[in-house]
């Protein structure tokens, strides 16, 4: 049996009108991770438990809400790095 590859395939034709086969991007769109999912419910809870906690001031609350950011956009980075974009390639 054919091993297959786990990169999508995109059929494209270039100048000539020939059938290229590029591969695809690896990652999928921002809003359809969990890694969003996962910021936005524990943004919810930071700003939340800043609203409601006794001792948990304004200061730490923002100062939490943007090590959660700063992991996600560094986590978004790392998945987008990999990844290539045949439109842009072919431009």
């Amino acid at each position: 049996m054919a091993e297959q590859s786990a990169v999508p395939r995109v059929h494209a034709r270039d100048e000539r009108g020939r059938d290229e086969t590029l591969k695809g991007t690896e990652t999928k769109a921002a809003f359809k991770t969990t890694e969003l999912i996962v910021f936005v419910v524990a943004s919810a809870m930071i700003l939340i438990a800043g609203l409601i906690v006794d001792g948990f001031n304004a200061t730490e609350t923002w100062r939490y809400f943007t090590y959660l950011a700063i992991g996600y956009m560094i986590s978004r980075g790392l998945a987008k790095s990999g990844s290539r974009n045949p439109k842009a390639e072919g431009e």
